[in-house]
C-alpha cells in the first residue's frame, strides 16, 4: 500500500447541481397546496416579491396608494442634500438580520392589500379543519356524567389514558399498578375496568379480540347462545372456514353456524378506530383537462389558486438610485436575484407540468374515454423521452399530482401501468389482469371453489399467462381468501 503526506493535483470529474436547479426541482416537486404555502413562505422572507394584481385598474388605484404610503411611512429614510443616511440603512440592516420573522422592510401595504391579505388570511382559518374528537374525549365526557368515587374516576381516567387507538387496553392491569399496592387497589382497578368497559362503543377496554366481541353480545341478541360458543371456542375455525368441525364439537347444524357467523360479522373488532383521525384531505387538481372545438384533449396547468408574482418597481427604482449606498444595493440584489429565482421556477414548473401531463394523456385516450379497466402500459422513461427530460423529473412532476378529467380527478401517477403480453402479442396491464382474476373468482361454483392452480388455467384460457406465485400475491393483495376459505359448507 502506497502512502505519501505530500500535496498532489488530480483532476475529477464531477457533477453539482446549481442551486437554481435545486430550487426548480423541489418547487416542481411541491403541489399546489404546498407551493402556496412555499409562495407565502418567500413573501414574508423577501421584500421584493408582490403579487400581481388581475385588474389594470386595481393596479394603477395600489401603485397610486402605494405611493402616498410610502411618502408617509418612509420619511426617516428620505436622503436629504449632502446626507447619504448610511447610519439609518445599517440600523435597518441591523433590525432585519435580529428580527428576520419580525421586520418587514417592504414599504407599507396599501389598505386594499392589507383588505385582501386579510380576506386571505380568513379564507384559509375557516378551511382549518378543527381537532375531531377522540376516543379519549368520548370516554372522559361519558365518565364525567357519572356519579361515581372520585378514587374510582381517577382510576377509570387512567385507563381511558392507556388505550391504544382501537380502544384496547394493551398494558396489564398489573402494569398501571405501584409495585406495592393492596387487593383494595387491585380490586379498585378492575372496578374502574369495568366502568369503562360499560362505555360506548361497546368493545372499548378489553384486553384482546374475545373479550372484545363478548362485551358487544348480551342475552337479548339474536343467536347470543351461538356467537357466545363461537366466539370463546372457534374464532380460529371461523377464520379457516372449519365448519364443519365447528359442526361437530357444537352439535350447531351448518346452516345455524353459518347464522351466528353472519351475526358476528356485524360486531366490531377495533370499536375504538371510528375516532381515530382518517379525513380524507381535499384533493385539489394541479392539472385541467379540457377538449378543444375539434375534439383533442388539451392540458392546462391550474394557476388559479397560485399567486402571480412579480418584482416591486420600489425596489426595482430604488437599485438604481444614485442616492442607494452600497450596502443597499449588495442587499436588494440578493433579495431580487432570490425573487427572480422563485418566479422563474414556479413559471419553469408550470410549463414542465402540462407537457408531461399532456404527454401521459395523449398516450392514456382510452384511460380517458372509456375508465381505468381500459387503461395501457405505460413507465415513466416513455414519456420523459417523448417530452425529453430525465425520467427523474417526470416523477418528480407526477409526485402528489393530479388532474381533472370528464371522468373525473386522478392521480398523475394512475396512469402508469405496468403490464405483460398475452398470447396474441397484446400489450395487457396488470390492473386488467386483477379485474379479470376477481371477475374469475366471482363467478365459481362456491360449493368447490377455484384453488390458486385452478385460477392460473383459468387465466391461461384467455390467453394470460401468469404465475402461480404471482396469482397468490394478487389474490391476498385484493383480500381474497383462500379457495378453503371461500367454501360455502351449505351448498355440499
Amino acid at each position: 500500500m502506497r502512502m505519501s503526506f505530500g500535496l498532489e493535483q488530480k483532476m475529477v470529474q464531477k457533477q453539482v447541481l446549481a442551486p437554481r436547479m435545486i430550487q426548480s426541482m423541489e418547487i416542481l416537486q411541491l403541489p399546489v397546496l404546498a407551493l402556496q404555502e412555499k409562495i407565502e413562505q418567500e413573501m414574508n422572507e423577501n421584500p421584493m416579491l408582490e403579487v400581481q394584481e388581475q385588474e389594470a385598474s386595481d393596479q394603477d388605484d395600489n401603485r397610486h396608494e402605494e405611493a402616498e404610503s410610502r411618502a408617509e411611512s418612509e420619511q426617516e429614510f428620505v436622503v436629504e442634500e449632502g446626507k447619504d443616511n448610511a447610519d439609518d440603512f445599517e440600523r435597518l440592516l441591523e433590525m432585519d438580520q435580529q428580527y428576520p420573522d419580525t421586520f418587514d422592510e417592504r414599504p407599507q401595504r396599501s389598505s386594499g392589500q392589507m383588505e385582501e391579505d386579510a380576506e386571505r388570511r380568513m379564507d384559509a382559518l375557516a378551511n382549518v379543519q378543527s381537532r375531531p374528537e377522540t376516543l379519549q374525549d368520548h370516554l372522559e365526557h361519558q365518565l364525567s356524567e357519572l356519579s361515581i368515587d372520585p378514587q374510582l374516576r381517577e382510576w377509570s381516567e387512567r385507563i381511558i389514558s392507556s388505550l391504544d387507538s382501537n380502544g384496547y387496553l394493551t398494558t396489564s392491569l398489573e402494569d398501571l399498578l405501584p409495585a406495592d399496592a393492596t387487593d383494595e387497589l387491585k380490586e379498585l382497578a378492575m372496578e374502574a375496568l369495568h366502568v369503562v368497559q360499560s362505555l360506548e362503543p361497546a368493545g372499548v377496554g378489553a384486553r384482546d379480540l374475545r373479550e372484545c366481541l363478548l362485551l358487544q353480545i348480551d342475552p337479548s341478541r339474536m343467536f347470543y347462545e351461538e356467537l357466545r360458543m363461537l366466539i370463546m371456542n372457534h374464532l380460529e375455525d371461523l377464520r379457516d372456514n372449519r365448519l364443519p368441525q365447528i359442526q361437530k364439537a357444537t352439535g350447531f347444524s351448518i346452516e345455524r353456524i353459518q347464522a351466528a357467523w353472519s351475526e358476528l360479522r356485524r360486531l366490531d373488532p377495533k370499536p375504538g378506530s371510528i375516532y381515530n383521525d382518517a379525513h380524507v384531505a381535499n384533493v385539489i387538481p394541479d392539472l385541467i383537462l379540457d377538449v378543444d372545438e375539434e375534439g383533442n384533449y388539451v392540458v392546462q396547468a391550474e394557476d388559479r389558486d397560485i399567486p402571480q408574482l412579480r418584482i416591486s418597481n420600489y425596489y426595482r427604482e430604488r437599485l438604481s438610485s444614485p442616492t442607494a449606498t452600497r450596502e443597499e444595493k449588495e442587499f436588494i440584489k440578493r433579495k431580487l436575484n432570490a425573487a427572480q429565482w422563485l418566479i422563474d421556477a414556479i413559471i419553469q414548473r408550470q410549463n414542465t407540468l402540462s407537457r408531461v401531463a399532456q404527454a401521459i394523456v395523449d398516450y392514456q385516450k382510452d384511460f380517458i374515454e372509456n375508465g381505468p379497466e381500459h387503461i395501457t402500459p405505460l413507465k415513466m422513461q416513455q414519456i420523459a423521452d417523448q417530452v425529453g427530460v430525465h425520467v427523474t423529473t417526470v416523477s418528480r412532476a407526477v409526485d402528489d399530482k393530479y388532474i381533472q378529467t370528464p371522468r373525473g380527478i386522478f392521480p398523475l401517477k394512475q396512469f402508469f401501468a405496468g403490464g405483460t403480453v398475452n398470447e396474441a402479442g397484446e400489450e395487457v396491464t396488470w390492473d386488467q389482469i386483477r379485474l379479470r382474476l376477481q371477475e374469475v373468482i366471482d363467478n365459481e361454483d362456491k360449493a368447490k371453489p377455484l384453488s390458486d392452480d385452478d385460477l392460473v388455467k383459468k387465466l391461461k384460457d384467455d390467453g394470460l399467462n401468469v404465475a402461480r406465485r404471482t396469482v397468490t400475491k394478487y389474490r391476498k393483495k385484493m383480500g381474497i381468501p383462500s379457495s378453503r376459505q371461500r367454501r360455502d359448507w351449505s351448498k355440499r
